[in-house]
């Protein structure tokens, strides 16, 4: 008789993979989003919780599943679509990571470690940052990768202490919610994140260094390995997320209503640890952000450099361009660059998430005609929240409003959930006729 035995998974190994994943969305320019999604969620905050949790760590989870499942590049994920889609749609990713969550890195650092101890000008600090990163991509120094691997266990256990003083040593007086859509909210509020984008472009590191590590193991081992560690990642992200937006949430009284998010997180860590602490989390905060704003330029100009025969030149100038606009935004601060992003995500993010979950999916129902036709039509009922969220809402709504859930901003989850079934349905059925 045959037995289905699966060897046990290497303890070791499911905790630095799972560790690693959660340090690859664990970024620290998202430790300012979820703060301020309590304060004005109130009473509503496990609502908001859940959408955010949604976009911010199912998808980037389920993108890491997929990288899994495809061990391959970013190009991989579109070229089902077509090989020019692919490219193109690297070349957009790769664009948005370098000109909108890089430069966004020296903002969250300036008014977390400069502005409140040095009255210093904004473009300065994004100037030496900027300056400081370009170095480090050129010469790409192993110290970041050594640092990394500090900065993360030292910004969660301040954080955890910062949690649970808050939500064991102060009262529960929640104010009434100051959102009409929470749900929907926090869905919008994870793609700021960017960590759907995030797991299609970083998420094949992961799987390098786990063939690296496991060459012994076989290729379903290393998937249920992936597989396990991203729900125990998973489980982290949605306990930390959870519980800074319930944080936010027992302050709602203390804050003005139109306090910043690096404001807010400031007051309430001043609050809960004290100002020394306080001055450590600003210190470690800084300290990742530099190391994401260097994977990215880094990252980008690895990809710009693949494209030109692997030119050194092609690298650094791409270096130098991706730093030039990190100054150039990085001075504006986190509020305005975060309200700058919306268009871009609000285009690309359904997109992403839509061949994340194509390539997630069992290969039997995403056909190369089912890739084409779902990314299609999310493509086209996305232009509608593109462009309301360019303010062209009043333009548009009479031709869009009949969209379920266009009110949510959300249009494009339908018609896509109804082209993935009809697509199926008609190419499997015209399979089998013509056999």
């Amino acid at each position: 008789m045959k037995t289905n035995y699966q060897q046990p998974i290497n303890k070791k190994s499911l905790t630095i993979t799972a560790f690693a994943l959660f340090s690859l969305f664990f970024g620290a320019g998202n430790l300012v989003l979820p703060p301020l999604l309590g304060f004005k969620s109130g009473n509503l905050w496990w609502l908001v919780t859940l959408g955010f949790c949604i976009s911010g760590v199912l998808i980037p989870i389920l993108g890491i599943v997929a990288h899994a499942k495809l061990q391959g590049t970013l190009f991989d994920f579109g070229k089902k679509v077509s090989p020019r889609f692919s490219i193109i749609y690297c070349y957009i990713i790769y664009a948005i990571a370098i000109a909108l969550p890089s430069p966004r890195t020296a903002s969250v650092t300036h008014e977390m470690a400069i502005q409140p101890f040095w009255d210093s000008p904004s473009w300065l600090t994004s100037l030496v940052y900027f300056l400081l990163v370009f170095l480090f991509a050129i010469n790409r120094s192993k110290v970041l990768d050594a640092l990394g691997k500090l900065l993360t266990p030292g910004i969660l256990i301040i954080l955890i202490v910062m949690i649970c003083t808050a939500v064991f040593g102060f009262d529960f007086a929640m104010v009434p919610s100051a959102m009409d859509r929470p749900f929907s909210s926090g869905i919008l509020e994870g793609y700021q994140t960017f960590d759907a984008i995030g797991a299609v472009v970083v998420g094949a590191v992961i799987i390098i260094s786990i063939n690296l590590k496991e060459k012994t193991a076989s290729f379903e081992e290393k998937r249920r390995l992936i597989g396990r560690a991203g729900l125990w990642a998973g489980i982290g992200l949605f306990l930390v997320y959870g519980g800074l937006i319930l944080t936010g949430s027992v302050f709602g009284n203390t804050f003005d209503a139109d306090i910043s998010r690096t404001t807010l997180l400031r007051g309430i860590s001043t609050t809960t640890l004290g100002s020394t602490a306080n001055l450590f989390l600003s210190v470690l905060v800084s300290l990742a952000c530099f190391t994401t704003a260097v994977g990215i330029v880094t990252g980008t100009s690895d990809f710009i450099k693949g494209r030109f025969n692997d030119s050194i030149w092609a690298y650094r100038i791409t270096a130098f361009l991706g730093c030039v606009l990190g100054v150039l935004i990085g001075q504006f601060n986190v509020g305005y660059i975060i309200l700058v992003a919306v268009p871009a995500l609000m285009f690309i993010y359904p997109i992403t998430i839509v061949l994340i979950l194509l390539n997630a999916a069992p290969g039997i129902w995403t056909s190369h005609k089912v890739f084409k036709s779902v990314v299609l039509v999310t493509a086209i009922f996305s232009i509608p929240d593109f462009m309301g969220s360019m303010g062209w809402g009043e333009v548009i709504a009479p031709s869009a409003n009949w969209i379920p859930l266009s009110e949510h901003q959300l249009g494009w989850v339908l018609p896509a959930a109804v082209t993935f079934v009809v697509a199926n349905l008609i190419f499997k059925n015209g399979a089998a006729f013509k056999k």
